[in-house]
């Protein structure tokens, strides 16, 4: 039974938990995946493979799918990952009951080659109304790429001229836009095999992690860890960040659309780092030896 790390530029993470599960002699070892062209009928040697950098290598999502119709467990699921988007969470976060900032989705500010606005977008209103916008996610509001990730292409916007501003330089991204929480309190939780959350303090405008003791009640901390899980098994996410913006004792789920989420040791500190090798050892193993191919959670499983 063999494990396949796919990584990127990530340093600390990789090794440790390479190092740590294989030397737990549970008879289940890890390694990085090697790749070099992928036949169409290339038997898979992984029971299990986690996936940490297919979002910025298409050539690996490619290989993920295709192990996933062998029966190998992806984490996270490619389909799943491929079919994300930061507005669709928004909307799920409404229907599982989870408090959620007002959310829009704005039409791309430029499109690619061939796209004549005349002809191709006849089914878009033009101008766009800002007012409406407006009206519904008030100022000071967020935006940012529905499909981006590590506070890339985030603004605050605190007046209309800094929101139509950042929109126009936005590209061919896809931008939401969202109501500001002016928070008492961010929290980032990692959740590892729909069952497991680290809630972890954290300031964003620092980008820093905090003491954890005594910064939030039990009350809240057994709140956000319900509402975390809701959201990841909603989505599927075996390994996920939620983070949590508290506003008079209530946590808003501002962003988990994080499949890849930050492990590093100098990033999110030495005992939340050792937390997540020694978790996700753990889960990897459990997998390992009780496949759950990810085919059947697909409805058109039926045809392989």
């Amino acid at each position: 039974m063999k494990v396949g790390l796919l990584v990127g530029r990530e340093w600390s993470f990789p090794p440790k938990f390479i190092d740590e599960v294989n030397g737990r002699n549970a008879g289940v070892t890890a390694e990085l995946v090697k790749l070099g062209g992928t036949r169409m009928d290339e038997p898979n040697p992984y029971s299990v493979i986690i996936d940490r950098i297919s979002h910025e290598v298409p050539y690996y999502r490619s290989y993920l799918k295709h192990a996933v119709l062998q029966g190998v467990r992806v984490i996270n699921n490619p389909f799943m990952w491929t079919a994300d988007d930061k507005f669709f969470d928004s909307l799920l976060a409404l229907k599982v009951g989870v408090a959620h900032p007002k959310t829009l989705v704005l039409p791309n500010k430029d499109y690619v080659p061939g796209i004549v606005p005349t002809e191709s977008l006849r089914n878009l209103i033009y101008p766009l109304d800002w007012r409406y916008v407006l009206e519904y996610v008030g100022l000071p509001c967020v935006l940012k790429d529905a499909h981006g990730g590590g506070w890339k292409g985030v603004y605050v916007c605190h007046t209309a001229e800094d929101l139509i501003k950042h929109y126009d330089e936005s590209g061919l991204m896809t931008m939401i836009v969202q109501e500001f929480i002016n928070w008492d309190g961010y929290v980032r939780c990692m959740c590892l095999g729909q069952e497991e959350v680290l809630p972890m303090p954290y300031d964003p405008k620092q980008r820093k992690y905090l003491p954890r003791e005594g910064y939030m009640s039990k009350e809240l901390e057994d709140r956000i860890v319900a509402d975390s899980l809701k959201l990841v098994r909603a989505l599927g996410y075996d390994m996920n960040t939620v983070e949590w913006a508290v506003k008079d004792g209530i946590p808003y789920a501002i962003d988990f659309m994080n499949p890849a989420p930050d492990m590093d040791v100098y990033s999110i500190s030495e005992p939340y780092h050792l937390w997540c090798v020694k978790h996700m050892a753990d889960m990897v193993i459990r997998m390992a030896k009780d496949p759950k191919p990810q085919l059947a959670e697909a409805r058109w499983s039926k045809l392989f």
